[in-house]
């Protein structure tokens, strides 16, 4: 990003926070992403150049050190960058309560998608007694990306692109749109059901809990908020929608 030739503070620090891809590469380390790989797989469509470029210059600034860890090397986030979280926390919520819905085709990745439900799935709703797999089944998905395994045994969430070979659990049909507005808060999943957009297949228990065991988006409570308001508003004013508050 060209400089803004100010010295006033704000400008200074979008010249670092708003280059391209800045924002999303702090969210993934704010989510517990360390390794490069890993960092890819929150940013599927940044390039390894140039992801490479942007935590060089992140690690220049001092917002994240890069260390040596079991395993390989890792990127973590110093006091500065962790300085960052109620800024892009923030951000996500303006972005929930003001943009919201209207996803284009083109912003619909359904590996984001499920790394993002990986990463986030709660642990400590899933029952510890037994494996869990669930298989997700996406028809209108690329070739390649149709199917995905979420297997949960001993407390561990894992994410498979191939058949994981254990018996399945659940099979979750539905489109990449409809999963991902439950997972944004735009879409209920008892909507989603009813309207057919969404199918569960097993027993009528676990088809039941998965969407515990799933949660939402950290952001998606914000969305619901907004839509809540406008529905009773609406009822209330003859049909208006005015402007959701924050």
């Amino acid at each position: 990003m060209q400089s803004y030739g100010q010295f006033c503070p704000v400008a200074r620090a979008a010249e670092v926070f708003g280059e391209r891809w800045t924002p999303l590469l702090v969210r993934e380390l704010l989510c517990g992403s360390t390794r490069f790989n890993d960092l890819r797989r929150g940013m599927p469509r940044i390039s390894t150049t140039l992801l490479a470029q942007r935590l060089r210059k992140l690690e220049e600034i001092g917002v994240i050190e890069h260390v040596r860890a079991a395993g390989g090397a890792e990127y973590r986030l110093t006091a500065a960058g962790e300085e960052l979280r109620p800024i892009v926390m923030a951000l996500g919520h303006w972005g929930a309560r003001w943009v919201g819905s209207g996803l284009k085709r083109d912003e619909l990745d359904v590996g984001l998608l499920m790394w993002d439900i990986r990463r986030f799935a709660r642990r400590e709703l899933f029952p510890a007694e037994r494996r869990i797999v669930v298989q997700f089944r996406f028809g209108d998905a690329r070739q390649g990306e149709r199917s995905w395994w979420l297997v949960f045994e001993k407390g561990e969430v894992d994410l498979c692109r191939d058949d994981p070979g254990y018996e399945v659990t659940l099979i979750v049909e539905s489109s990449v749109r409809a999963l991902t507005e439950i997972w944004n808060g735009e879409l209920q999943p008892e909507q989603a059901l009813g309207r057919q957009q969404v199918r569960v297949l097993g027993s009528s228990r676990d088809a039941r809990d998965v969407w515990r065991w799933l949660g939402v988006s950290v952001f998606a409570p914000t969305r619901r908020e907004v839509l809540t308001s406008r529905g009773v508003t609406s009822a209330a004013s003859g049909g208006q929608r005015p402007r959701p508050q924050p």
